[in-house]
């Protein structure tokens, strides 16, 4: 028999930059435990491509084309997807840009604002949505959710040329745990996941440096580049009514790369 909490029947789960990498890993296991997903992403074949394998697993799924970045976007794609599912249950805030490994004292502020308006302003947007609604759910006696933000070790971390992107992803892990606090009392857990190095599309151009590749494997306890399906199972955790009292978390899935 399998364990009960794990069943994410009846759930919606929104995850934003759901159509690969990352996002589509945690996508395809919440489809697979019961869990109905309305995916975000900018590129609509992208969006088209994953729809068919989510489709082809279980329950309802859509998809929505929208730039995070864009805070009128954002509010007009909840919205259709609450027309779509009804309800949103749980909000993976996954989206997220890389930075152009500029050196700090030659960034320029187009360059700053850039990842600060996707990484950062774009889960505010995101949540905030998210948090109101769950929040009037609450008020009206259907008290559950979970808001969990992608960040990156690069938050805990020093990242030289990569003051900009540490920074926004920083930033998340300290807005969780504010959000995680405030709503509590509606029955929302906030957590924050900091993958390691994961084999990704984000990742391509490092992984196709061979002394990049030598360096860094060798640091990875595991022994291995993480891959998107390593995030399945700690979405799952989340949604479930198992979590219920864990909140604030900051899971590191890295092979045990910060530790070693």
């Amino acid at each position: 028999m399998s364990f009960q909490p794990f069943d994410l029947s009846g759930r919606v789960v929104l995850i934003t930059g759901g159509n690969g990498g990352i996002g589509l890993g945690m996508a395809r296991g919440l489809v697979e435990a019961g869990a109905e997903v309305s995916i975000w992403g900018t590129n609509p074949d992208k969006n088209a491509a994953a729809l068919e394998t989510l489709a082809s697993i279980g329950p309802k799924v859509s998809a929505q084309v929208c730039d995070v970045a864009d805070e009128s976007a954002v509010a007009e794609c909840f919205g259709r997807t609450l027309t779509d599912h009804g309800r949103v249950d749980g909000c993976f805030a996954n989206a997220g840009i890389g930075g152009r490994g500029t050196g700090f004292d030659d960034m320029t502020r187009e360059e700053w604002d850039r990842i600060i308006a996707v990484n950062q302003s774009g889960v505010f947007y995101t949540f905030r949505a998210a948090a109101k609604h769950m929040r009037e759910r609450a008020e009206q006696g259907d008290g559950f959710g979970r808001l969990v933000g992608t960040a990156s070790l690069a938050a805990i971390s020093g990242q030289a040329r990569g003051e900009h992107y540490a920074a926004s992803k920083g930033g998340l892990v300290s807005m969780i745990k504010a959000l995680a606090v405030e709503y509590a009392r509606y029955g929302v857990t906030a957590h924050t996941i900091l993958p390691g190095w994961i084999d990704t599309d984000m990742t391509q151009g490092v992984f196709g440096n061979p002394k990049f590749v030598e360096n860094v494997s060798k640091r990875i306890p595991a022994r291995r580049w993480g891959a998107p399906e390593d995030f399945a199972a700690i979405a799952i955790y989340i949604m479930s009514t198992a979590s219920g009292y864990h909140t604030a978390e900051t899971f590191l899935i890295d092979g045990g790369y910060y530790v070693f």
